[in-house]
């Protein structure tokens, strides 16, 4: 891909909602489009990802899931496949199962702070509805590399969550209802970029792209990009390192697993709801064990056996219905994606 000096990398983030504000915007586009434009929409692990077909249908750029080590080309929608981080390199596309990222791979973040490292100035960032607050990080380093930064008005997303954490946290430089983002690209990508020089790429940044791109020595320095935080890891247990960006505070793993404030509260909710199942299954095992030695202890006619375990049963009853009511009670305890709308 050879040098310009327009804004001509597009990343667009989404999650819930994402579908049809994508369908909005890239649709939008025109077929000559100066830019290569890069997708992650959040999707399980899982499922089949139809976002190109969907692409191809609605508008006149042509989408597909790359491979790795594809080369950019203008005119493009490179989406990312499930399951897989989508990265911007010099001149190609990376497609790896780096660690996750606010619980998500692929997801956002790491999309945009690739090509803030690799294209600096020449990047538009855009954020799209959803739900959390993945790509607010990506975009303050879209930021600090001298690009632009679109978001979706959260009144107008789906899902506000994603656009509200971009706003409050980032200076951003145009705030869009989804019918005014294509058009306002189709200019962007047309005016001209500050000198890259000017905006230089910072150690962390680059260490972080190295992570998602599964390079050991970005792995292995994960701890130089904070101090320790003193909680742990959701996904692998392991030390969590701190990580102050200014407004926003986000914790890496040493293996790289990455969150946001919100995602480790929302992976201890998780975390939290399987450890009290886990503990209801063994009051109710614990409640059948003694209701049957009870009744055996009672054909043998030793009622004072009995009387114990019928004591033990009583018990573990009413711990059993403190769970109960916590687990229904407790509203902090998401299930899907589309649970989790701010």
């Amino acid at each position: 891909m050879a040098t310009y000096d327009t804004h001509d990398i597009i990343v667009l983030g989404a999650s819930a909602g994402g579908v049809e504000a994508l369908k909005t915007v890239i649709g939008g586009l025109p077929s000559d489009l100066p830019a290569a434009v890069f997708v992650v929409l959040h999707i399980p692990a899982g499922n089949v990802s139809l976002m190109p077909s969907i692409i191809n249908r609605e508008g006149t750029l042509p989408a597909h899931h790359p491979n790795d080590f594809e080369e950019i080309t203008h005119g493009k929608v490179y989406v990312a496949p499930p399951d897989h981080h989508l990265l911007v390199d010099c001149e190609f596309v990376r497609v790896t199962r780096g660690p996750t990222e606010n619980h998500h791979r692929p997801a956002v973040d790491p999309m945009f702070r690739s090509a803030a490292v690799s294209y600096g100035p020449r990047v538009i960032g855009v954020v799209l509805t959803g739900t959390l607050d993945d790509g607010t990080a990506g975009l303050q380093a879209i930021k600090k590399r001298g690009g632009l930064a679109i978001v979706q008005d959260p009144k107008d997303a789906l899902y506000s969550g994603m656009p509200s954490s971009a706003i409050e946290n980032v200076a951003v430089d145009h705030i869009l209802p989804i019918n005014e983002i294509a058009p306002m690209l189709a200019q962007l990508v047309q005016s001209p970029v500050p000198d890259d020089t000017l905006y230089p790429v910072p150690a962390g940044m680059q260490l972080e792209t190295d992570i998602a791109a599964m390079k050991p020595t970005g792995v292995a320095d994960a701890n130089k990009l904070g101090k320790p935080s003193g909680f742990t890891c959701p996904e692998c247990h392991g030390s969590l390192w701190e990580i102050d960006n200014g407004k926003m505070l986000r914790f890496r793993c040493q293996v790289g697993h990455a969150y946001s404030i919100n995602s480790v509260l929302e992976e201890q909710s998780r975390a939290l709801e399987s450890a009290i199942w886990a503990a209801l299954r063994s009051f109710e095992e614990r409640i059948a064990m003694s209701q049957r030695l009870a009744d055996r202890a009672r054909d043998r006619n030793h009622v004072r056996v009995a009387q114990r375990f019928d004591a033990i049963v009583h018990e573990t009853e009413t711990h059993a219905d403190v769970l109960r009511q916590i687990l229904l009670q407790n509203k902090d305890l998401p299930t899907s994606e589309e649970d989790r709308a701010s």
